[in-house]
């Protein structure tokens, strides 16, 4: 574990580049973080200092890694940053705008740290109510931007910008291996995927999930929301164009940047 000082000085870069609308260089900081709970401790600081420490249990979050095999990662976001489909962007700061085209999950009860200890992923899906089309905007306070240390994009919410839900549908276990997704990005021509989820089931990770978050012994409250990785890696797009994300069958959403 790094020392607090180290921490400190991560999450003060991190608020600076919040405050100015200014990436920081992670140059200087790219060895201060040695473990994932390091970083997850930066994103704490930053979530007292941004939004109180008496702030609310986190109400959405994501959560994904590249493989079933791969340590997944996980960051909490912050309330001002999720809008409901069709959304607008505008007056919005963003420093990059990599586009991510998710499945989002709403649990229908509380998951308390017991019940999280005993989960499988064969059986978290019953935890969850209903499903949604998202769309991760995914940004950077470093300047580096992804290209910044793995330890240095965890403690920023993962690279997190902002999160568009879609309309809500009762959830139902689906052939995610045959499920096709489109996303066009203002004139490109639009792009298609089937079955790239990198986890398979997007409801894979809810175990993980839930025991990261309910590891410090909280309870995540029923209708709490997790989007779980992209379908289409992170495609470009600017300032002017219009997001809209479709999986055949979930629905739909879009936002305007």
């Amino acid at each position: 574990m790094s020392t607090p000082t180290a921490i400190e000085s991560v999450a003060a870069a991190l608020l600076a580049a919040c405050r100015d609308q200014r990436p920081a260089d992670a140059t200087p900081l790219a060895e201060t973080l040695t473990h994932a709970e390091d970083a997850y401790a930066v994103q704490a600081r930053v979530a007292a200092a941004l939004e109180g420490a008496d702030a609310p249990f986190p109400r959405h979050w994501k959560s994904g890694g590249p493989s079933r095999s791969a340590v997944l990662t996980h960051a909490p976001l912050p309330a001002a940053g999720v809008w409901p489909s069709p959304a607008v962007a505008a007056g919005f700061h963003f420093n990059l705008r990599l586009i991510e085209a998710e499945i989002a999950l709403r649990l229908g009860e509380a998951v308390t740290p017991a019940m999280a200890e005993r989960l499988r992923p064969d059986t978290a899906g019953a935890l969850v109510a209903a499903m949604a089309v998202s769309i991760e905007v995914v940004d950077s306070r470093w300047q580096q931007g992804p290209a910044a240390p793995a330890l240095l994009k965890l403690a920023d919410l993962q690279s997190h910008g902002a999160l568009v839900l879609g309309d809500w549908m009762a959830y139902q276990p689906r052939d995610w291996a045959a499920q096709t997704c489109e996303v066009q990005i203002g004139a490109q021509a639009p792009a298609h995927f089937t079955g790239t989820h990198s986890l398979g089931d997007p409801a894979w990770l809810l175990p993980l999930w839930l025991r990261h978050a309910t590891r410090h012994g909280h309870t995540v409250p029923a209708g709490t929301v997790v989007t779980t990785g992209t379908w289409c890696g992170m495609l470009k797009a600017q300032a002017g164009d219009r997001v809209h994300a479709r999986f055949a069958g979930v629905g739909e959403a879009q936002v305007q940047l």
